[in-house]
C-alpha cells in the first residue's frame, strides 16, 4: 500500500505514519515543519526502518501539492489522509487570513491535485467537532467538577447541524464541505472524521491547542497553568492509536464509507472534563497542581461528545484504551519530552 500524509511529522501524522511503516507500508510524508515537535518525530520516524520519503511542502503551494500527488515521480496513491492542518482557535482570530489559506484553500489545493491526478486514493479529512459551533440547545447541569448532558446521552450524532462559529469553525468546515462535495461531484471516495479532543504520545502540546498534553506538561513541571472558563467543560478524549485505527478501518472499506461523515472520539464511555484530569494527575503525583482561572475563550463548547455508533456499524470501529490507561502512558511520554513542549528546547 502506498499513502500519502500531509501533517505527517505532527502529533497524529507521525503515529499514523509509524503504523503504516511498521506493517511494510510505502509512506510519504507531506509537511511543512512549522510547528515544534515536528523534526523530533521525523527522527522517530526514521527509525522505523521502514520506505519513507519526506516531501518538505506548503498546502498553500498549489504547484508544490500539485508536484506532490500528481507529479511524474509521484506514488499512485492508495490512500490520503489529510491532517496538515492550523489547529487553534485562537490563532485564526489573530490571524484568520492565515487559518483561511490553510485549512480552506489547502484543502483545495490538495482535492483539486487528486482530481488531476485521475487516481482515486481512499481521502480522509481530520474534520473537528467546532464545525458544530457553541451547540446552545445542549442541556447541561453544572455539578462539583463536570458538565452533564441532559439530551443526546448517547453523543452528538453526524446530523447535528453545522454552526460554524471562529474562522477555525469556518475554515474547518469549508473544507469539510468541501471533502464530501469531492465525492458527490467527482466521485473521489471521501471520508470525513469529525474528530473530538485527540491525545496521546507525540503531542507537543501548548496551551492553544492539544490540552491534555500541556496540562500534563505544566503538572509535570509543577508550573502555573491558566484553565480558561470554570474547568468543567467535559470532552471525551481518543488515545491516539485508536484514532489511528479508525483511520485504517475507513481507509480499508472506502468503498462502504465513501461521501460519509463520522464522529470520532472517545465516546460516552471516555469523557473527562479538565478538572478531572487535574485531580486525575494529582493524585499520581501526590501533590496539587498549581492553576488559575481566566474567562471562556471564544467557540468553547462546555460539553462535547461523539455519538460513535455509526462508526461501529460501518466501519467496525469503537476506541479501546481508557482514559486511565491512556493519561498513564501520556504522563510517561511527556515526562520524557518536558523541556521541548514547554518550549526550551
Amino acid at each position: 500500500m502506498r499513502a500519502l500524509i500531509t501533517g505527517g511529522a505532527g502529533f497524529i501524522g507521525a503515529n499514523l505514519a509509524r503504523t503504516l511503516l511498521e506493517r511494510g507500508d510505502e509512506v510519504v510524508v507531506f509537511d511543512s515543519f512549522g510547528r515544534r515537535g515536528t523534526d523530533r518525530n521525523l527522527r522517530w520516524l526514521r527509525e522505523a526502518h521502514g520506505k519513507l520519503r519526506v516531501v518538505r511542502g506548503d498546502l498553500r503551494d498549489e504547484k508544490a501539492v500539485l508536484r506532490a500527488v500528481a507529479g511524474r515521480e509521484a506514488p499512485a496513491f492508495d490512500a490520503v489522509y489529510h491532517l496538515a492542518a492550523q489547529v487553534a482557535v485562537t490563532t485564526s482570530v489573530e490571524n484568520p487570513r492565515l487559518d483561511f489559506d490553510v485549512n480552506a484553500l489547502g484543502t483545495f489545493n490538495l482535492l483539486e491535485a487528486v482530481r488531476l491526478s485521475g487516481r482515486r486514493p481512499a481521502f480522509i479529512y481530520a474534520s473537528t467537532n467546532k464545525v458544530f459551533g457553541e451547540m446552545p440547545d445542549l442541556r447541561v447541569r453544572e455539578g462539583r467538577t463536570r458538565y452533564a448532558l441532559l439530551n443526546y446521552r448517547k453523543g452528538i450524532p453526524e446530523t447535528y447541524p453545522l454552526d460554524l462559529h471562529s474562522p477555525y469553525g469556518c475554515s474547518k468546515g469549508a473544507a469539510d464541505q468541501y471533502v464530501r462535495d469531492y465525492q458527490r461531484t467527482y466521485g473521489l471516495p471521501t471520508a470525513v472524521f469529525r474528530q473530538s479532543c485527540i491525545y496521546g504520545n507525540r503531542q507537543f502540546g501548548s496551551e492553544d491547542q492539544g490540552w491534555l498534553a500541556w496540562i500534563t506538561a505544566c503538572a509535570l513541571a509543577d508550573r502555573p497553568l491558566t484553565i480558561y472558563g470554570d474547568g468543567k467543560q467535559v470532552r471525551d478524549v481518543l488515545y491516539v492509536d485508536d484514532l489511528v485505527a479508525a483511520y485504517l478501518a475507513c481507509a480499508e472499506r472506502i468503498g462502504d464509507c465513501a461521501g460519509r461523515i463520522y464522529n470520532i472520539g472517545g465516546g460516552p464511555a471516555f469523557t473527562l472534563s479538565l478538572l478531572e484530569l487535574i485531580a486525575l494527575l494529582e493524585r499520581r503525583l501526590g501533590r496539587p497542581v498549581k492553576r488559575r482561572f481566566a474567562g471562556w475563550r471564544i467557540g468553547d463548547q462546555r460539553f462535547f461528545c461523539c455519538d460513535i455508533r455509526k462508526a461501529e456499524s460501518e466501519f467496525g470501529w469503537r476506541p479501546r484504551v481508557g482514559v486511565e490507561e491512556g493519561v498513564g502512558r501520556l504522563v510517561e511520554w511527556v515526562g520524557e519530552n518536558l523541556e521541548t513542549i514547554l518550549g526550551k528546547a
